[in-house]
């Protein structure tokens, strides 16, 4: 029986399963280098325009998800109310969390982040109330409304006005703006993004006019305060190495006009 001759295939094909080698062994090698893992991180219910847990996306989401993709990482939020995110972390249901919170986490073995996000905290008012805050004292006799574990921040400016029975912490920062706006709080303390955010969403879709307000700075920003923690050293030095790599390519500045629609401040 005469033997058929060999067929080479097509140049095409045999580019295409070069290249598709080529990639694999470079996936390959990617992986093993970096030790690619899934990494799953605590986040906090509802924080826009940092985090849209019902899409998986947000500032804060975009940013830490692509810094550790630099390195092969691969991001798996986990949402939890601002109060279980520390205790989260320290029970080891996740590999990291989005802020230690103001607990000092060290202790649990965490392994400090360099800031993925800045959040801003102003402390707000209606502008036609002409409220002055240069120190603690000027928020005595106020109600003042803020996020979850803000008087872990800042006790010296807070803990007056808890002891009078004038400080509450609300998760859901849409009431933030609110209650505000109607004078049920004197102050509230919030990002100036987010308070920024809600305030737009609830001009926009539910056509709510809203009273001018004004904005005070009443501490120096500190980017230290909203580092991300890690259980794992190498898997913090390749979102460190990542989020650098982001900062330097104008992705990072990117990200955040994509959810504000102007310049990072």
């Amino acid at each position: 029986m005469a033997r058929r001759p060999h067929r080479r295939p097509p140049l095409a094909t045999l580019l295409t399963r070069t290249a598709l080698l080529s990639l694999s062994l470079s996936l390959a090698g990617l992986g093993a280098c970096a030790g690619a893992a899934e990494v799953s991180m605590a986040f906090g219910e509802k924080i826009p325009p940092y985090c849209f847990p019902e899409t998986n996306s947000g500032i804060e989401l975009e940013v830490i998800g692509q810094a550790l993709a630099y390195r092969g990482h691969v991001l798996k939020p986990k949402y939890y109310s601002f109060v279980r995110i520390p205790m989260a972390f320290r029970a080891r249901e996740v590999d990291a969390a989005m802020s230690d919170l103001g607990e000092d986490m060290a202790a649990a073995g965490a392994h400090y982040g360099e800031p993925a996000v800045f959040y801003d905290n102003v402390l707000i008012s209606l502008k036609e109330r002409k409220l002055q805050f240069r120190k603690p004292e000027d928020l005595r006799g106020l109600n003042v409304i803020a996020f979850v574990g803000a008087i872990k921040r800042y006790p010296d400016w807070l803990e007056p006005a808890r002891q009078d029975g004038r400080y509450f912490e609300q998760n859901n920062q849409t009431l933030q703006v609110l209650t505000l706006d109607k004078s049920r709080y004197d102050v509230a303390l919030s990002d100036r993004n987010i308070f920024r955010y809600f305030t737009l969403q609830l001009q926009r879709e539910r056509g709510i006019v809203l009273k001018p307000t004004v904005e005070q700075r009443f501490v120096k920003l500190n980017p230290q305060d909203y580092r991300p923690v890690f259980h794992d050293k190498k898997i913090r030095d390749d979102f460190n190495a990542g989020l650098k790599q982001l900062r330097d390519s104008g992705r990072y500045a990117a990200i955040y006009q994509k959810y504000l629609g102007d310049p990072l401040p």
